[in-house]
């Protein structure tokens, strides 16, 4: 009786390990099955490319969740805070100086697009039909107030003083031969403001949102092919840690292919130009 038992209880023993076994392997095959979540921060309409390009990782086993953005402060923020993994909403000029200003631990780790800056107006024609003393009302946050002058400048509206660079202000207006009064409004409130100056400067994703197309609505549009517009290539941003992150590249590699290349020209018209 007693040989009965030991054989007895060797054989449950030894069932209860392969069981064991067998419950370890499958909890590390689902594990490995499970998608990796990574969180991207947007703005505006880019939901309808970002929607495309969480179709193509989820095939990699990473699970994108699009976060929307209001303004252009917080998706940084969020990022360098941890509250999302990726943003992609702004160009290098902008990463550049907001990083350098909040002093953050952030860094591009692949190229998009460039939305090329226009201008708008509801009577004018070009943007050489200003009257003087005439209105345009233009982003009031630094990037895109320079980006806007430089425009204006190459046409020969304005002239800015020797050696601004990329971020010029309305300080650094060397001659107005116009007297242009410009009116300096948060980047989102533009569109509505139309009404009330003679024209506007708008950046393209804003533009879009307003239901504009850069390129037939505008009256002054940026020229992208030109080497001054690179510091305006639009990106997709990580922590500085996290950099080589392998969901991360795979993010940016499915962004960075064929069919969505093909997807934003055939969208977007010239209102957004893929660079990658």
């Amino acid at each position: 009786m007693k040989k009965f038992t030991g054989i007895f209880l060797a054989i449950t023993l030894s069932l209860g390990l392969l069981s064991g076994c067998g419950a370890s392997s499958g909890s590390q095959q689902a594990s490995s099955n499970k998608k990796q979540v990574v969180k991207i921060g947007i703005t505006g309409d880019d939901h309808k490319i970002w929607d495309k390009v969480k179709e193509k990782v989820a095939k990699d086993n990473v699970d994108l969740q699009v976060v929307s953005f209001s303004d252009y402060v917080r998706p940084n923020l969020a990022l360098a805070q941890g509250e999302i993994d990726l943003n992609s909403f702004q160009h290098h000029a902008y990463l550049d100086k907001f990083k350098k200003e909040h002093n953050l631990q952030i860094t591009a780790i692949g190229d998009t697009i460039l939305a090329p800056l226009a201008v708008y107006s509801k009577t004018l024609k070009s943007v050489k039909d200003i009257k003087n003393g005439g209105k345009i009302a233009i982003p009031n946050d630094a990037t895109n107030e320079g980006r806007g002058l430089n425009l204006l400048q190459s046409v020969g509206l304005i002239k800015l003083k020797d050696g601004v660079g990329n971020l010029p202000t309305i300080k650094d207006i060397a001659e107005n031969p116009k007297n242009i009064q410009f009116v300096e409004l948060a980047a989102t409130q533009i569109p509505r403001s139309l009404q009330d100056v003679d024209a506007a400067i708008i950046n393209s994703g804003v533009a879009i949102d307003a239901k504009f197309n850069p390129v037939k609505d505008s009256i002054l549009i940026e020229d992208v092919t030109n080497d001054k517009a690179k510091p305006y290539i639009n990106l997709i941003a990580a922590r500085e840690k996290d950099k080589d992150n392998e969901a991360y590249k795979k993010v940016v590699k499915a962004y960075q292919s064929d069919d969505i290349k093909q997807f934003i020209k055939e969208t977007y018209k010239g209102a957004q130009v893929p660079v990658f």
